[in-house]
Formats: structure tokens, sequence, C-alpha cells
């Protein structure tokens, strides 16, 4: 009985963003519902019916898990399961079933003791019945069962299951969301080999996991990097053929991608943006180099704006022989001085310590566009169409008419600017839109992977515009009546239509909304704020000072408040007041251990859902993340979830054209 009491002391938890699911945390009473929007946004989502894109039904359970709200999860998911059970074909019922399956094994610690070995096997059941209705083909259903498998003691005789479960994942990668799933697989393996003994093979499976070390306090399923040297990449490493022989997209070797185009004529390369750092492009354009040979040598390099992570590359490109021209939007000169001034902690932590802001600070292109302009290099048509966007004054979409491509940078960063930047602009993102539209490109490639998953259709950017102006009206008069930011973001502001009419931007929205109603708030309200924020200019240790010379707050009683709120989902609060009184109690090792895990469940709560947010909390936290490794190769899976391609050490690069990817 004691062993099976211990069995769950590490929860699943999971957090998906496009398909990504997670593990980790303690129960503990539940959070109110004011407090969690994104748990309320998607939980009106799948109230309307089965979703579309399974994503969004892991992305509910999610939120339940990582609030430590298990039980109320469960409920709302057999609730659902019964109302929808007669819509639902068998690998529908299999997608509940596992969730279900999965939130019971997070809530095991709270079952009464007598009752938690009938509980376990019932958990067991559920998740063994949801491998039949997925016909044991299911990578998400294979997935769950296998981490909690793995888990049980041996009294539940599940280990055998456990790593059948889990071979079936690495041997079905191509069958996953995308490579960020295979972190918990090859760590649960390394997990048993190591129980049993098998020292080798546990070290070989940790490695590939990317972990450093077990007893990790959370599971991260994204595909991201985190590397105190390089800074922050979104994806596996990959060169995908968007059109075959034609364009070529490389991800995964920093912060943003890059692209590359043949002439019509073959005989020049046509490069989209220089990258971060001279070091990553000399590594990407190698790696391009490698996986086709007979590239033609780069002419030209097109800049979509004149961001840090768009041309700190610039060097290593002016290196080459012979040496490419540049072309950028002729106000790019104004873009550089504006992040030139950005605080430096920030660049720091997302483009890597190798990162020297006068990499960018030098750049000047050799022609500037000036106006909407259409040119040919190499027999290619190239139309340069200047527009406000949604992030930089400079920004430039690059058009490829004849091929139906258009490069349109980060037009459309959800973050409307860097968030720790002035700058952004809604309403030239909203015209864009239009642009975009009118030229009615097939494929929409951004300066990011997650955006070119993201934002993929011309026809849902159209949907998702008028959601994003209703958006930015209802934050607006919420302005004018003096509302605090707070309360805008608990108002779980959904558009009209979204829930019930709109699938397909259903998922953009919420990850643009947050973003939105703080640029919008930026944007509009004053250094004082109708809430009193920024009348007065109280630090951090002003704040300290409240809790622990007035309130009396010692050492005992702030970790033990710290527990309280992690356990709770509390994790901004808990991380905020220990951030507040950390020069009152430096050495204390319970509060530095309570801060580190408040920023680890942050970083687990919105991983590939608020990337920068993960990247901040992971500095917060110190948490290094290194590349998954493993031969991956993504490709429609049964349940119809994004893919993505990845790579690995056995195939660095997978060949897959985007266009074959979009006619399946």
């Amino acid at each position: 009985m004691k062993t099976a009491a211990r069995w769950i002391s590490a929860l699943l938890v999971v957090a998906a963003l496009l398909g990504a699911l997670a593990a980790g945390g303690n129960a503990g009473p539940s959070a109110p519902a004011w407090s969690r929007p994104e748990l309320e946004y998607f939980k009106a989502v799948n109230a309307a019916g089965p979703p579309r894109d399974p994503q969004l039904l892991f992305l509910l359970m999610a939120q339940y898990a990582n609030a430590n709200m298990q039980r109320e999860g469960i409920d709302y998911f057999e609730a659902l399961l019964k109302e929808f059970e007669p819509r639902l074909s068998e690998r529908q019922k299999s997608l509940y079933l596992a969730a279900i399956g999965l939130l019971r094994a997070g809530h095991a610690g709270e079952v009464p003791l007598w009752k938690r070995i009938g509980w376990v096997r019932e958990t067991i059941d559920i998740l063994e019945r949801a491998k039949r209705s997925s016909g044991g083909e299911i990578f998400v259903v294979r997935w769950m069962s296998g981490l909690v498998y793995a888990q049980l003691p041996a009294f539940f005789n599940q280990r055998q299951a456990a790593l059948a479960d889990l071979a079936w994942c690495v041997q079905n990668a191509d069958k996953a969301p995308h490579p960020g799933w295979l972190r918990e697989v090859y760590y649960q393996l390394a997990s048993l080999h190591h129980a049993d003994g098998h020292a080798q093979e546990a070290a070989e499976y940790l490695r590939l996991s990317g972990y450093t070390g077990f007893g990790k306090p959370i599971t991260l399923t994204t595909p991201f990097t985190e590397d105190p040297a390089a800074g922050h990449a979104f994806s596996a490493r990959r060169i995908a053929e968007i059109v075959p022989g034609k364009v070529y997209a490389l991800s995964g070797f920093e912060f943003t991608e890059y692209y590359f185009v043949v002439s019509d004529d073959g005989r020049e390369l046509i490069g989209i943006d220089a990258g971060t750092r001279p070091d990553s492009a000399k590594t990407a354009y190698e790696a391009l180099r490698a996986y086709a040979p007979q590239l033609p040598e780069l002419s030209a390099v097109l800049v979509t704006h004149a961001h840090w992570d768009h041309i700190g590359g610039h060097k290593y490109f002016r290196s080459l022989n012979p040496r490419p021209k540049f072309y950028a939007r002729g106000n790019y000169s104004d873009e550089i001085a504006l992040e030139t001034g950005a605080p430096n902690p920030f660049y720091k932590r997302f483009f890597g310590s190798r990162f020297n802001l006068d990499d960018i600070r030098d750049f000047k292109p050799e022609v500037a566009i000036e106006g909407r302009t259409e040119i040919k290099i190499g027999g290619t048509k190239i139309e340069f169409i200047p527009v406000q966007g949604g992030e930089t004054r400079d920004a430039l979409l690059i058009n490829l008419p004849d091929a139906r491509v258009m490069f349109v940078g980060d037009f459309i960063m959800p973050y409307l600017g860097a968030p720790f930047v002035e700058e952004g602009n809604l309403s030239g993102l909203l015209d864009a839109i239009d642009i975009v539209a009118q030229s009615n490109p097939r494929y929409l490639l951004h300066g990011h992977e997650p955006l070119t998953r993201t934002f993929a259709s011309v026809a849902m950017l159209a949907h998702l515009k008028l959601h994003l102006a209703w958006l930015q009206s209802e934050v607006q008069a919420a302005v004018r009546r003096g509302a605090e930011r707070a309360s805008i973001h608990q108002a779980n502001l959904i558009p009209p239509g979204l829930v019930a009419g709109d699938p397909d931007a259903q998922i953009p929205y919420i990850v643009m909304r947050e973003n939105v109603i703080n640029r919008i708030y930026d944007q509009n309200v004053g250094y004082w704020q109708a809430d009193l924020q920024g009348v007065d200019h109280l630090s951090r240790a002003d704040r300290g000072s409240l809790l622990v010379d007035y309130l009396g707050v010692s050492e005992r009683q702030l970790a033990s408040a710290a527990e309280r709120m992690i356990a709770d989902g509390k994790y901004e609060l808990a991380a905020s007041a220990l951030d507040w009184t950390r020069g009152r109690f430096p050495e204390s090792g319970p509060l530095n251990r309570a801060e580190r895990l408040s920023y680890l469940k942050l970083m687990e709560k919105y991983q590939e859902f608020n990337p920068f947010k993960f990247i901040i909390y992971a500095g917060k936290a110190g948490m290094e993340l290194p590349r998954i490794d493993g031969a991956l190769r993504a490709a429609s899976s049964a349940a119809g979830l994004r893919q993505t391609v990845g790579s690995g050490s056995q195939a660095p690069y997978a060949r897959e054209s985007m266009a074959a990817r979009n006619d399946r």
C-alpha cells in the first residue's frame, strides 16, 4: 500500500502548444477560475463540440493539470465524453479517455489510501480502453499510457507494458506532433533502465532526452533549446524543401529561420534574412551546402526587417566570395536605433552570450527599398511590399508571385514587437493582412518556425483579423473605463462567432490575445495608471520590507506560503513574493528552491504556448535545455495532429517538401 501511495509522487501534467504535452507537480487546492483565463478559454472552445484540432483538447487538459485542478478536469472531461459520445468516432473517444486517464494519474495522490489501489487499477483500465479505441496507433495515447505505466511500482505489473508503449513511440516518432514529444519517452526509458541497474542504457537514453540528470521536477516535451551561449532555438534542426529544388527552409539552427531561393535560371541563390549571429549563419549555410551541394552561389540577401535576429549574421554572408548584395527597407536604421537601446539582459537570454550588438550596429544594405518595388534576380520576379506590420516600422513583405511564396518576416509576431521594446502596431498588422490576402500566396513563410505553423493560411488570417479588431475595441473601451490590465486578462475576452464558427482561428487567437491586450494597454495608458500603478516608485526591496519588517514574515513562514502558492498553481504570485524578499534571505535554501520551482512550473505552463515567457522563465530558473537527439521525421498522424519535420543524429536533415505535406 505504501508503495502504491508513492507511485504518483511526480504527478503528470500536460502542457501542449500545437500538440506538446508535459508532466510534474503536486496536487493542491484548486485556484479560482478567474485567475486562469486560458483555462476558461479552452473550456469554452471544447464545450462547443469535439474540436477539429485535437490539440485544443490537450491544451485544456494542460491547464487543468498545471493548475493542480485534476479532480475538476476529470469531471469536466467525463461530462464532455458523455455529452459528445454519440458523435465521436472510436479514435476521438480514445483522446478523451487518455486525457481522463492522465488526469486521474495526477489526482491519485489525493485519493484516500484505502481506495488508491482500486483507483490506480481503474485508471489502467481507462488507458487500456483508450489504446483499444485508437487501434494502438495514435501517438498521444501510447505516449500517455507509457508515461503513466513507467512510473507505476512493480506491484501493478505494468513495466513490460510501459516498455512496449515507450518503444512503440520511439519506433513511430513520425506520428508524433513534433520531435519534442520524444523528450519524455527517452527520459522514462532512461529511468526504467536506471532502476534496473543498466547504467550504460540509462545514460544513452538520458542523453537522447536532452536532460542532464534524474529527479527533474517538471516535464518538457517542447522541442525548444535553451543554451547560454547560443540562445534559444524553437525547433529541432531540419532542412525542408518548401518548393522542391526551389525554396529551402532551415529551422532550429538558432532563434530565427533561414530561407534560400534558387533563381529561375538556376544560376543564383537568394537568401531571405541573415540570422542572429555570424557563427549561426555559418553553421546554417554550411548545412545547406552539405544538403544540396549543387546549389549556385549566394548572390543576394533580402531582409524582411532589421531586428537583431534577422540581420545579426550579415557579416558572415558578406565574407563570402562572391559577396552577396543586401536589400532592406529604407528606414532600417530607425529600427536599429530603437533596438540598440533595448535592455541588454533580455536579448542575451534570447540570442545567447555569443550575440554582439555591434553585429547589427554596422548593418547597411546596398539597396534600400523606399516603396513598392519589383525586381528580377536570375529571372525570378520578386515584389518588395513595404507595410507597417505588427512588429516593426520597417516591415517588408517579399513576394515571389510565380512560385506563390511570400516571405512575411515577423509581420504577425504575437507580441506585437519585442515585449521589452516600445514598438508594435496592431492597426498596421490588420492592414497588412489585407495586403497579404490580395497577393494570395500559397505559402506564407514567417521568420520563426512556430509562426509558420500557426499562421499558415491566408483565409485564416482574414478571419483572425476580425477577431483581433474586436479585441482591440474591447480593450480600448476597458482602458477608457479605467480597468486595470489584470482584470482585462481575467475577463476571458472571446469574440462572438469564434468558438462556434471559426475553428481554424481558435489557437491563433489565444496565442495572440494576452500579448495584444498587453501592447494596447501599454500604448494607451500613461505612466500613471487608473489603479495608481506608477504613481509611486516602490521597489521590489520596498515590497519585501512590507512582508518582513512590518508584517513580520519569517523565512519559515515565507517558505510555507510559497509552497502553498505553488500547490495552488499560483506560480507568478510565488515567484513575485520570493523575488521581493530575496535580499532579506539570500542564503536560504528553501526559498531559493521554491523560487526555482515556481519558474520551472511557469516554463511548463507556457511551453510552446508563449515561447518568450518560456525563455525568460528558463533564464530565471537557470535551466539549460539541450537539443533533443534522435532520428525524427514527421508525417501525418492517425489523430490528424499538426506536424513538423524533425531531424537528429541518424538523419541530419529531413527531405520533404511543404507542397507534399499540404497535398496529403
